[in-house]
């Protein structure tokens, strides 16, 4: 971590009175943003202000100019700046006209064009309510001597910088800060597990790559993205797509791609799931961290008109999760926005929690989704975190890699990898976060992924898709009448009891491979007559009520079990604690 971050909070102690703890970032964030794409700004001013100049009015030419000229996609069209101008510049530092501060400051925000991260802050009333208060000067003043350009600051320490003052902001405020911040071992683990498949992408000079995130945040698992790629491949020709529905995280995202040269408009504000910005394409690579175990009330009405009016081929065709929670939408979701396979294919990392696994019975929608994914061969691997992780929960998560084009080993099968034992312990919690995957064991746990065997069966697991299905059939028994006398129906067949009636799942891997109806039965039959009959000799199957099921029972797999301690060594320790109350109590009568 940055230690940016706890210098430019330390500035909101200048804030104390005219605002409360919680309502510091409503300065704190703009300002920083501010500040470094005026950092970035400040050693072409000149050389943009010629430009500008001489092509007044024409918006489209001057951003083509100054980006050939400079690399840059945005440009400012005041004649202020934060620092004291060097000699012979033109330009002038927005405290050397201190008494019209707060006029200057507004026409210096409003000089930037297309870019609206400011409007999503409404930082001009706080500009006024600063200057009302007589803070304006000593906080412009404060960030003028911090240096934010990308030569002193690199993008991945200005992106902790403003996920540590999310996170400080979101304490104030006695609110969570994990639907704002993903840590960054657990992104680059992502990101390395998403990049591992080796192809023309990561190795070939000038290949196009897009990376998409629909709920992007600040930006985070992006620039992780970014970087990585970059380092494999620094020709790669590297385009960012993201999605945000919160107005501070996607201010912040998108001048995160302004100072990266990056297309800014690839960043969309709302939310991703009443609207698809993107609706229309594909990417190579996405990635997502979205919120669990949160409802999808406010996206219900959008979401079941889409799947309505969208048929099959709609994003959320294979079913729908409990309106509690919205996670798998986003599974779906991601599932959808992979790069088709005839066009080359896609990759999808997403981390989750455990429910997506395993909610819901056979044909609920939560097991459609499963059985979507699965038997569409879309479920490359998924990866078991350790806990204590993430900075608001400490729940158990685990990152689903998705691919539309495995590779020929990888076809038709599931790789689990149990990674809960893959962590280092962290010096100081941040939060409920105490655990850290280090290099060293991210590259393990990399390792494990690249192997793709079970020869370490304690941590690597393969399977086959129809592993994770099973059949769900209904178990009747008869119903008597007073006289004890079993009841029929107009055939002579019995008549089930609905009090003793009972389910049971019967995995597709029990017996013979099913491939039809009749063979199912046959499987179903065989079931019954070595699990059920011995002990209920009068119970039948009604088949007429057999249903598909998928779940992934990730703990099962993976369960090891502990002897219990032997009574020699539960006696020895009770002994022990005896011995030392005696002695406490003698210590005590003394």
């Amino acid at each position: 971590m940055s230690d940016l971050g706890p210098f430019i909070w330390q500035i909101a102690d200048l804030l104390r009175g005219p605002y409360r703890p919680n309502q510091y970032g409503a300065v704190i964030l703009p300002m920083t943003i501010l500040r470094r794409l005026d950092a970035i700004l400040e050693p072409t001013r000149d050389q943009v202000r010629a430009i500008i100049k001489e092509n007044v009015g024409n918006e489209r030419l001057i951003k083509a100019k100054v980006r050939n000229a400079t690399g840059l996609t945005f440009y400012n069209t005041s004649d202020y700046q934060f620092a004291k101008p060097v000699e012979g510049s033109k330009m002038q530092s927005l405290l050397d006209d201190a008494d019209n501060l707060r006029e200057n400051l507004i026409l210096y925000l409003d000089s930037f064009g297309e870019v609206d991260v400011f409007q999503h802050f409404d930082f001009a009333k706080e500009v006024e309510k600063l200057d009302n208060s007589d803070r304006l000067r000593l906080i412009v003043d404060k960030f003028a001597q911090v240096a934010l350009h990308p030569n002193k600051v690199s993008n991945a320490a200005m992106g902790d910088a403003y996920e540590y003052i999310i996170r400080k902001f979101a304490e104030a405020s006695n609110e969570t800060s994990g639907d704002h911040y993903t840590p960054r071992d657990a992104i680059r683990l992502m990101v390395d597990l998403l990049f591992a498949e080796k192809n023309d992408i990561l190795t070939v000079p000038g290949k196009i790559c897009d990376v998409y995130d629909p709920t992007a945040g600040t930006g985070g698992m992006l620039s992780v993205a970014e970087e990585h790629l970059l380092a494999q491949n620094p020709d790669a020709n590297i385009h960012l797509f993201g999605q945000e529905y919160n107005e501070q995280s996607y201010a912040i995202c998108k001048s995160d791609l302004l100072a990266k040269g990056q297309d800014a408009t690839n960043i969309r504000f709302g939310d991703t799931l009443i609207e698809d910005k993107f609706a229309d394409r594909g990417f190579d690579f996405c990635l997502s961290n979205p919120p669990y175990g949160v409802d999808w009330k406010a996206e219900e009405r959008e979401v079941k008109a889409e799947r309505a009016s969208m048929g099959a081929g709609g994003r959320f065709a294979a079913g729908l999760p409990s309106i509690g929670d919205g996670q798998m939408l986003f599974l779906m979701h991601m599932a959808h926005k992979m790069r088709p396979k005839a066009d080359g294919g896609g990759r999808a990392a997403i981390v989750l929690n455990g429910s997506p696994l395993f909610n819901g019975g056979a044909e609920s929608g939560p097991s459609e989704i499963r059985r979507w994914l699965l038997e569409n061969d879309f479920v490359e691997a998924i990866v078991a975190l350790p806990t204590n992780m993430f900075f608001n929960t400490g729940i158990a998560t685990y990152i689903w890699l998705l691919d539309n084009s495995k590779q020929p080993e990888r076809v038709g099968k599931v790789q689990l990898i149990d990674g809960t034992s893959y962590w280092t312990k962290m010096g100081r919690n941040l939060g409920s976060k105490s655990r850290n995957i280090d290099d060293g064991k991210r590259k393990e746990i990399v390792k494990l992924y690249d192997a793709f065997d079970s020869a370490d069966s304690a941590v690597s697991k393969v399977f086959n898709n129809e592993d994770f299905g099973y059949w769900t059939i209904t178990v009747e028994r008869p119903l008597f009448d007073e006289a004890g006398k079993a009841c029929t129906d107009r055939k002579g067949n019995p008549k089930p009891d609905p009090k003793k009636r009972d389910t049971e799942n019967v995995p597709f891997t029990f017996g013979k491979k099913a491939t039809g109806q009749g063979e199912r039965d046959d499987v179903l039959k065989e079931f019954f007559d070595i699990k059920i009959a011995p002990y209920l000799p009068d119970a039948w199957v009604n088949f007429e009520r057999t249903k598909v099921g998928y779940e992934i029972p990730f703990g099962r797999h993976f369960f090891a079990r502990v002897e219990p301690r032997t009574l020699d060594e539960i006696d020895g320790d009770l002994e022990a604690q005896i011995s030392l109350m005696r002695e406490l109590l003698r210590e005590v009568e003394e």
